[in-house]
């Protein structure tokens, strides 16, 4: 009798254990304070994030790079990076073109590379 007195005993400690596991998270959301509001530099990670939406690889780390050193949404650096970077390779082009229309060689070539991709005047031979 007295081993049924202790598994009754028991099985009542697990039921009312149970009820109280169960009821906790019901209780916990009324009780939890709200979340926190996000830091500035959180809110400017989910901003960037948000503008960063179909950019992939490089072009998604140079986006998000450079909106967040931004301070606020940058979408103006952002696209800015993209004409510079547009305006070096068309350089490189012209400049190329150049060398091979003179013809140039060796470190002819090297040094009217360099004048040229800098902007100044190009250099004769």
């Amino acid at each position: 009798m007295s081993l049924s007195l202790r598994l009754l005993a028991v099985s009542a400690a697990f039921a009312f254990a149970g009820a109280a596991f169960a009821a906790s998270p019901a209780a916990a959301p009324a009780t939890a304070p709200a979340t926190k509001p996000h830091t500035a530099q959180q809110q400017r990670m989910v901003n960037c994030n948000k503008q960063a939406t179909g950019k992939k690889g490089a072009e998604r780390r140079a986006f998000m790079s450079t909106c967040l050193k931004g301070g606020s949404t940058a979408t103006a650096p952002a696209a800015a990076a993209p004409s510079a970077k547009q305006a070096q390779q068309d350089r490189m082009k012209t400049c190329n073109a150049d060398a091979k229309a003179k013809a140039l060689k060796g470190a002819e070539r090297k040094a009217f590379m360099s004048t040229c991709l800098k902007g100044n005047a190009t250099p004769t031979p």
